[in-house]
């Protein structure tokens, strides 16, 4: 009995040691939540803007776009977003010496063109006469691998955003203006994980290009060319998966351990057989 308990404490040891090591190998990737895209090179940024959202220039996160244009003007870009990602958005307007009282306003829209609602942020922001420049941000709620059908949660796909000045006076129409945009997200994690996903990206064109890989003699029509680095993430892999793991593996310590303490020494040699 006593070589029984000693092998089972000594389990208990192997297990409990094996169980650190994997949790010090996992720890890293999972705490990893830094921003996820990479500031790309500046030279290959785009330096204008579309006026609708057909004609919305795609840039990358972490990308810092530039467009010219005049007050007035409605100023389109587009970007990807992927499951457990959360968007923030900065635009910065140069506005011309002389100037009146000007606001202007910072829109996202989804692959569905539904607004967005920012969580942080100045989305609408008044410069006063003769201001240089304004500022505005919008960061959004995280991306959902999917969600119901009323729900107006965001998820993956292309993602619009429109700048333009609102309630403009009259004298600052097609006054020069200068715009900087730069999107960056940050990784959520397992967190923001749900139990589903959808079947394509919400994404300009992938309608057409589903149909037309069943006719290889046809022409894919892609609306859309902006993606991820590394892909769309098929919506099933989050890192509570090795949380579970290690929870599942932490509560087959504890009850060999209970076995162990509570078993107690077996039979008292003192007592004789049979009694």
């Amino acid at each position: 009995m006593r070589a029984l308990n000693k092998q089972l404490m000594r389990g208990t040891r192997v297990l409990g040691s094996t169980l650190l090591l994997s949790g010090l190998a996992v720890t890293p990737a999972v705490a990893d939540e830094t921003p996820s895209p990479s500031p790309s090179d500046g030279s290959s940024a785009p330096t204008s803007a579309g006026t609708s959202f057909r004609t919305a220039t795609e840039i990358d996160q972490g990308e810092q776009a530039t467009a010219s244009g005049s007050a007035g003007d409605y100023l389109y870009w587009s970007f990807p977003a992927d499951a457990g990602q959360r968007p923030t958005v900065r635009a910065t307007v140069k506005l011309p010496d002389t100037h009146a009282s000007e606001a202007w306003q910072l829109d996202v829209y989804d692959g569905l063109r539904r607004r967005q609602a920012c969580q942080y942020g100045a989305q609408t922001r008044t410069a006063a006469a003769g201001t240089a420049s304004v500022e505005l941000a919008c960061t959004l709620r995280t991306v959902r691998a999917w969600s119901e059908q009323w729900a107006n949660d965001p998820l993956p796909g292309t993602y619009y955003v429109r700048l333009t000045a609102v309630n403009l006076p009259t004298s600052d129409l097609g006054l020069p203006v200068e715009a900087e945009l730069r999107v960056d997200s940050k990784d959520i994690g397992g967190s923001a994980a749900v139990d589903g996903s959808l079947a394509e990206p919400l994404v300009p064109g992938i309608a057409v290009k589903s149909e037309d890989t069943e006719d290889s003699s046809t022409t894919s029509a892609v609306l859309s060319s902006i993606e991820p680095d590394d892909g769309w993430a098929s919506g099933w892999w989050s890192d509570r998966w090795v949380w579970t793991a290690i929870g599942g593996a932490l509560a087959a310590l504890a009850g060999v351990g209970g076995y162990a303490l509570t078993r107690g020494s077996g039979r008292p040699r003192q007592v004789p057989p049979g009694v």
